[in-house]
């Protein structure tokens, strides 16, 4: 396997956002500043949502702006519709990303709309995004399952994949929203899709509801795709998978690639100080295994 792996931390944003306990601006800016000072980059840090819908991502302008002054590290925010993308520019944002869904039952639930329809909404964003300079990442949810429609065929995934790549999204993150997949299946629908978008422009965006997001993981980057979002401590999961248990911990992956031998960049010390700080302000212990047996170990020592 090639040495080269970026990894996307998204605990910031797509973390947070499905956390119950909301965390204030300021306790959002410093989270953000001690994974840069873990060695993180890029940072998913926010959204230009509807107050209303992600009553968590309050305040996200005022994060991008607090955590402006990092100039070495990409900063990357969500993007709904075009409301959204010109609050993102007043506020600085030079990443963006849009979402849509490989599930019909997934988009009407959680944006009340078709996939479709969704396309059709972010493509002004697209354009002004492509007219600005601003990169645009695309992230599609449910690639291999879904809580309404259940299994997804990789068709349906290759299909607003090539979508969004030809619409001008430089990387597609491929998001098992609810966990469900398994490492023959993550590794069938890589090739699937990378059939129609080159396997350098694809990401790997895979929760552990099921305990197989690491797998997953591997099975993927022996498929050949090279980055992977993830968030610290476990943060996330999903309001429609009941027992979800977050995106795929920073630490596990990190753990999990040096130990291949491949170099992260990534300080664990100062990555699991920053998840045991976010950790208490929310109320619960680390879901990462690497950082609840550092803990465990420390306590002891």
């Amino acid at each position: 396997m090639s040495d080269a792996v970026r990894i996307v931390e998204v605990g910031p944003r797509d973390g947070l956002q499905n956390e119950k306990t909301a965390v204030s601006v300021a306790d959002r800016i410093a989270f953000i500043e001690a994974l840069i000072g873990a060695g993180l980059n890029p940072i998913e840090v926010g959204a230009f949502v509807s107050p209303k819908a992600i009553p968590q991502m309050v305040g996200s302008a005022e994060v991008l702006r607090g955590v402006s002054g990092h100039t070495g590290t990409e900063f990357h925010v969500l993007v709904p519709n075009e409301k959204g993308y010109e609050a993102s520019q007043a506020a600085g944002a030079r990443a963006i990303a849009v979402f849509a869904a490989a599930s019909e039952g997934f988009s009407r639930a959680n944006i009340n709309c078709t996939v479709a329809e969704s396309i059709e909404r972010f493509k002004p964003v697209l354009a002004r995004a492509k007219a600005g300079g601003i990169k645009v990442r695309g992230y599609i949810s449910c690639v291999l399952g879904c809580p309404y429609d259940g299994e997804i065929k990789p068709q349906a995934v290759v299909d607003v994949a090539r979508t969004l790549f030809d619409l001008g999204c430089y990387e597609i993150s491929l998001g098992d929203t609810i966990g469900v997949g398994t490492p023959a299946k993550a590794r069938q629908l890589l090739r699937a899709v990378a059939g129609e978008v080159p396997m350098p422009k694809l990401a790997m965006h895979f929760h552990d509801t099921y305990g197989q997001a690491l797998a997953n993981l591997y099975a993927g980057m022996e498929e050949g795709c090279r980055v992977i979002d993830s968030a610290a401590g476990g943060l996330g999961g999903c309001p429609y998978a009941p027992g979800a248990t977050g995106n795929v911990a920073t630490e596990d992956v990190v753990y999990m690639l040096e130990g291949m031998g491949i170099r992260t960049g990534v300080d664990m010390a100062k990555l699991v100080a920053a998840t045991n700080t976010i950790s208490r302000l929310i109320g619960r212990p680390p879901l990462s295994r690497v950082a609840s047996a550092l803990n465990a170990k420390a306590r002891n020592s």
